[in-house]
């Protein structure tokens, strides 16, 4: 009971925070934001399982070739992506040249399922799909390292 006692006349003491004050751009360099920011993420894209789902879905990329509208056309685009470990930081670069942005690869992701029925180039996005140029179906994990960086000029 004492102890519970001595834990409770010591929260508003842990819970205290300073005021938020501004840095100007010195001092603001010289904060280090330790790890960064870590995160996961699960993306299910179109779950036939749903409620309400979709069984004819499309996704449409158009570009003009010579002036000429074309869509490279995925049909029924589908699966779940489970991604954990990606890493926002911003770290000095080793040359002194200023930072930059590091965006850590996931450590782990996993497919399941994900991937299209199938792909077309048409003149009408909305059209019956005319052809059928290949599928992909990716299903198992994946591991990576390294990191992506982004600079300045």
């Amino acid at each position: 009971m004492k102890r519970f006692a001595a834990m409770l006349l010591l929260c508003p003491a842990m819970l205290y925070a300073a005021p938020p004050t501004a840095l100007d751009d010195s001092e603001l360099s010289g904060v280090s934001a330790r790890d960064g920011i870590s995160f996961a993420a699960h993306i299910v894209v179109n779950d036939p399982k749903l409620v309400g789902a979709v069984s004819d879905s499309r996704l449409s990329l158009g570009f003009h070739d010579g002036g000429e509208p074309r869509y490279i056309v995925l049909r029924n685009v589908r699966g779940t992506v489970d991604m954990f470990a990606i890493g926002i930081n911003v770290k000095q670069r080793p040359d002194g040249g200023g930072d930059y942005i590091a965006i850590t690869l996931p450590a782990y992701t996993r497919y399941t399922n994900f991937g299209f029925e199938s792909m077309s180039v048409q003149n009408d996005p909305q059209a019956a799909v005319s052809g059928n140029l290949g599928s992909v179906n990716l299903h198992g994990s994946l591991q990576m390292q390294g990191e992506f960086r982004m600079w300045a000029h």
